[in-house]
């Protein structure tokens, strides 16, 4: 695809990359963590925050979207882009984590999903089709596949199935995906070149579709998913089904496996994924790209990721305690309050104390990433993450 191309810049002995992703929005440098903006909007925090704290790519979620306010008002407004106020990239799970969460009200069969909205209880069925469309009408700039992500833990015969289905419902998807884009191409030849609106409606914007390799915590199943969606051969593979009650250690084995067979000349994203420690050393494994909710979830419980491990604001001792929240964190919310002054807002519920905490958090791992992509191209990756190790920050993790 013309519109996106990944360059591999630099490799490191433990198989770390760094890289550049191209896309019509602006190029994403890897290893990336992406901010979660589940509702087109990542909670707390404003676009231009986003932007000074170095955000590359902000993730939107189909199900959520697609059940309020829905697809068609969004293309209305010229896609997420400009709904959002976001003019770098965006990237769109496909909402199957979030539709095969809902085990009580949903059928799965080989032709789709059939589900009940947590909105309203209205009954939807998604194919793979009319999850492209869906994605499609929202106009980000990378979109994943529809794909079943199986329960853990789950017996072998289950994920077997779930991911040959997921395999099946790829191409279907690549084929629906590309229909798609030969229909934007021809709108785009039919409109004026200085039509002012057309310029602006990223819904006619060229789209990367990624497929999703499956497979539970079976090696060989993650490792035959990933060898046959390279054939499909995808701009991007997403890495699915982790996160999900897993033991670290287990996702880590088949993880190095898995991305071993996967191309090199592709960006890899590791969906789901935000804990600290675990970005270190899955980049060492070869991955690009992560996004979470973490960051923003557990500021909302109150707590904070610092060099000194994990902090829960709530706890007495910061009550009289006037530091800064992370001495080396060179965050807006480190250089002007005090965990002190932080922990007084979450005691009295103050919307102040989220958006303070969500900003750290995630300007922390946004931060950890370029350190990171830093030491790959310097060729000292392996002693990144082994002074990581070493530090109180890996502790908590």
């Amino acid at each position: 695809m013309t519109d996106f191309t990944f360059t591999l810049e630099h490799t490191d002995a433990s198989t770390a990359r760094a890289g550049t992703l191209s896309t019509p929005h602006g190029d994403i440098q890897t290893p990336l963590f992406m901010p979660v903006g589940t509702k087109a909007t990542v909670k707390g925090v404003q676009t231009s925050a986003l932007k000074d704290m170095g955000a590359q790519v902000v993730l939107a979620n189909t199900y959520h979207l697609a059940m309020r306010p829905g697809p068609e008002l969004i293309a209305q407004a010229g896609g997420l882009h400009r709904f959002m106020n976001w003019d770098k990239p965006i990237l769109t799970d496909s909402g199957g984590f979030q539709v095969f969460s809902l085990a009580d009200t949903r059928k799965i069969t080989d032709d789709g999903v059939t589900f009940q909205s947590i909105i309203d209880g209205s009954k939807h069925f998604w194919t793979p089709e009319e999850n492209m469309r869906i994605q499609s009408l929202l106009g980000a700039d990378i979109i994943m596949q529809l794909d079943e992500c199986p329960p853990y833990p789950a017996e072998k015969s289950h994920v077997r199935e779930a991911t040959m289905r997921s395999l099946d419902w790829a191409k279907r998807c690549k084929e629906a995906h590309a229909q798609l884009e030969e229909q934007k191409r021809e709108s785009v030849d039919l409109a004026h070149s200085a039509d002012a609106a057309h310029a602006k409606d990223n819904t006619r914007k060229p789209q990367a579709l990624f497929g999703i390799v499956q497979g539970g915590t079976f090696t060989d199943l993650r490792t035959e998913s990933a060898k046959q969606l390279a054939e499909l051969d995808f701009p991007g593979l997403g890495i699915g089904g982790y996160s999900v009650g897993e033991p670290h250690e287990v996702m880590f084995e088949s993880l190095a496996m898995t991305t071993a067979v996967m191309p090199a000349d592709k960006p890899r994203y590791l969906m789901g994924v935000g804990n600290p420690t675990t970005l270190v050393h899955a980049i060492a494994a070869g991955v690009d790209l992560f996004d979470c909710v973490l960051p923003t979830r557990t500021a909302r419980m109150g707590t904070a990721f610092s060099s000194e491990g994990r902090l829960n604001l709530r706890n007495a001792r910061f009550a009289k305690d006037f530091e800064p929240l992370d001495a080396l964190c060179r965050c807006d919310t480190c250089q002007n309050y005090s965990r002190a002054y932080l922990r007084h807002l979450i005691i009295n519920k103050e919307m102040l104390a989220s958006i303070l905490l969500s900003q750290h958090n995630l300007h922390y791992l946004l931060d950890l990433t370029r350190k990171a992509r830093a030491a790959i191209c310097a060729g000292t990756y392996q002693q990144f993450m082994k002074e990581w190790d070493a530090s109180p920050a890996a502790n908590d993790y």
